[in-house]
């Protein structure tokens, strides 16, 4: 019995709101995605804020997620719904 799945594993991968680093501790990646930041995340990123008619930019810090995805896909020689082979 010949392999007719052979479905194809992604990783896809995200980063959450850039936040004030020190809020950003609680911060959770979206459902179904994992954490692979600890703490307070990464400091990678700008926020703004606006007061009154200024913008002001800070330094601040944004948590990476993770998500494994399985796409299924057919084996070569097999197509459709179903996987058939020829």
């Amino acid at each position: 019995q010949m392999k007719k799945q052979c479905d194809q594993k992604l990783l896809i991968r995200m980063k959450t709101e850039c936040a004030p680093c020190s809020l950003n501790l609680e911060t959770q990646c979206p459902a179904g995605y994992t954490k692979i930041t600890n703490g307070t995340g990464i400091p990678d990123c700008r926020y703004y804020l606006e007061i009154k008619t200024h913008t002001l930019s800070f330094p601040g810090c944004r948590h990476h997620c993770m998500k494994e995805f399985e796409q299924p896909e057919c084996c070569q020689g097999h197509w459709g719904p179903d996987c058939m082979g020829k």
